[in-house]
């Protein structure tokens, strides 16, 4: 185990053991930990492996959607190759370091207005990176929710669309509204006759199928689908009329030239070439979306198991500007593991639930952490059946809650073992 942690750690907690046996335990839990982090951040390598070529860019924020904005808590390499932000400067802050003068204003309304109602979000607008160059970033943004339904973080998908942008202004009709079609489009694209022959195709598409151009060149729409979908393709094409389109979005099973099933979702469009009518299609990869969606769910969950484990609690106490100290926020583990009312702490110091012994080694460590210093103790817990519980006690500033008047100490109580009075 020793050689899977670094040596510091291993030297702070024999300092926080108080015999060779509590070392032992603490190294175990510990290396848990260590390896259940390297479980979690392989899995997230495999999911970023899976998406590299379909996204330029993904990060996922918090739900707060009120000034400054939602804080972003995740990004993928994808993000720092498209913006020149690194993580470091990317976590904590918000999207809106990547707008701009050019940033139009209208589409950040709608975006909030679909987040504010709990919807997904596609569009786009300009961005900028760290250097100040701009692009235009197409965003696919969509909810994570809890167990309960929830809706507690939001996931964007990101690319950089600048170049497809200017191309494509050359292929459609001028009398087409074309920024209103590209902002319902998605990547990946076929244009077909309104026989339902395909005369192109983007890379995306084929790079999905599995077939390269000529090959598709020599199949109908329909020949890509499954049984369950050929009728609804072909009674489309059978009389092609653009009022015949439905408003929402088609879902069909396509099957890959390796005969794996993969469901696409369509938004139909059609636009004047040369005074012939193109049936474009543009899809969204559902089968892969939610693969990554409920990859990023059980990654979620797994940060959640570790930092909820069940012998385990966390107190955060603020000394406000006139100096005064109080445990402001417990835990639900507290009173699981003591069987105690939260109240007994809140808006208190800890003399009620902390043994007399360790109450002034408690108190100095607290003193310490308000004053940017982080340090352990080994204290006794009071519970409700009038005994006590050692624990590990961790105090350190909560960086994230400090401001210019309030300071915020995070304390997480690890259970070391049960002991009597």
């Amino acid at each position: 185990m020793e050689q899977n942690l670094d040596s510091k750690l291993l030297d702070q907690l024999k300092q926080c053991s108080k015999d060779e046996a509590s070392y032992s335990k603490l190294e175990e839990l510990v290396g848990e930990l260590y390896q259940r982090f390297n479980n979690v951040k392989k899995q997230l390598s495999l999911l970023e492996q899976a998406i590299k070529h379909d996204y330029d860019s993904i990060l996922i924020t918090d739900l707060n959607l009120e000034k400054p904005g939602p804080k972003i808590v995740y990004v993928n390499e994808g993000f720092t190759r498209m913006t020149g932000y690194t993580k470091e400067e990317a976590i904590g802050n918000t999207p809106r370091m990547l707008q701009g003068e050019k940033t139009d204003r209208h589409v950040l309304d709608r975006l909030k207005k679909r987040l504010i109602e709990g919807q997904a979000f596609f569009g786009h607008t300009v961005n900028y990176r760290k250097d100040g160059s701009e692009f235009i970033n197409q965003w696919d943004i969509h909810p994570l929710t809890n167990k309960k339904g929830e809706i507690t973080h939001w996931v964007s998908y990101q690319r950089d669309i600048t170049e497809r942008k200017e191309s494509s202004k050359l292929v459609f009709d001028s009398n087409l509204d074309f920024d209103n079609l590209v902002e319902e489009s998605k990547k990946t694209y076929i244009d077909l006759d309104v026989q339902g022959n395909i005369i192109s195709s983007n890379n995306s598409f084929k790079s999905l199928m599995g077939y390269d151009a000529d090959e598709l060149k020599t199949v109908k729409i329909w020949d890509l689908v499954t049984d369950e979908h050929k009728p609804e393709l072909k009674d489309l094409f059978e009389d092609f009329d653009s009022k015949n389109i439905e408003d929402h979005p088609y879902k069909w099973d396509f099957i890959q030239k390796d005969d794996e099933i993969v469901e696409l979702e369509a938004d139909i469009s059609y636009f004047v070439s040369n005074e012939e009518t193109i049936i474009r299609i543009h899809f969204d990869n559902l089968t892969l979306r939610n693969r990554i969606i409920e990859t990023l769910k059980k990654k979620k969950q797994n940060f959640n198991e570790i930092v909820g484990k069940k012998d385990e609690f966390t107190l955060r106490f603020v000394v406000d500007e006139e100096g005064r100290a109080g445990c402001k926020f417990v835990s639900d583990n507290f009173t699981n593991i003591t069987g105690l009312n939260p109240d007994i702490v809140l808006d208190k110091d800890l003399a009620e639930v902390i043994h007399s012994d360790n109450l002034e080694e408690v108190e100095k460590a607290l003193e310490k952490a308000f004053n940017g210093e982080t340090s352990s103790v080994n204290c006794k817990y009071k519970t409700s059946e009038g005994e006590y519980i050692s624990v590990i006690q961790s105090f350190k500033p909560d960086l994230a809650a400090d401001n210019e008047t309030v300071k915020s100490v995070k304390s997480v109580a690890m259970i070391e073992m049960e002991v009597e009075d």
